[in-house]
């Protein structure tokens, strides 16, 4: 009986842990690549496009160079692109990041899988995106390069 009430305990935290459309961005705070301090709550009244990403990660780096690129394009008074990555070497998530050539937002939540954002948000595969209109309320979970595009057009 006690496996039981552990195993529902735990489905039950899981499913509160992941965002769903409609919810909230949730509150977080992060070091970018200079150890400052950025909190989630910076971002409000923009459209935000939160990229969850690793140095390790082929994928990632493949949709960084498309990143960068639609970067170059937004309205940086209305959207904000944010990279967290899940590295664990923060070395590697630097070279990275210079490598890429990567201009927007970059935090750091350092403990891979297990890191608190990664939770919060139900990241369960890299990489992973989430985009949040103005009012900071979900509204793609994993949206395509064109919906992102389209999006940012409006």
């Amino acid at each position: 009986m006690k496996k039981i009430i552990i195993l529902l305990t735990l489905f039950t935290f899981t499913i509160q842990a992941q965002i769903k459309v409609g919810d909230t961005i949730p509150a977080f705070t992060l070091l970018d690549t200079n150890d400052n301090k950025v909190y989630s709550d910076t971002f409000k009244q923009k459209i935000i496009l939160v990229d969850f990403w690793a140095s390790w990660c082929a994928p990632c780096r493949v949709g960084n160079k498309k990143l960068v690129t639609l970067f170059e394009t937004i309205d940086k008074n209305k959207i904000e692109i944010i990279g967290i990555s899940l590295d664990t070497d923060k070395s590697k998530w630097i070279k990275a990041i210079e490598k890429d050539k990567i201009k927007f937002t970059q935090l750091i939540d350092p403990k891979g899988f297990d890191a608190k954002t990664a939770i919060q948000f139900g990241v369960e595969a890299l990489p992973s995106k989430f985009l949040f209109n103005d009012k900071g309320i979900l509204i793609a979970i994993n949206p395509t390069d064109e919906e992102i595009i389209n999006y940012f057009k409006k």
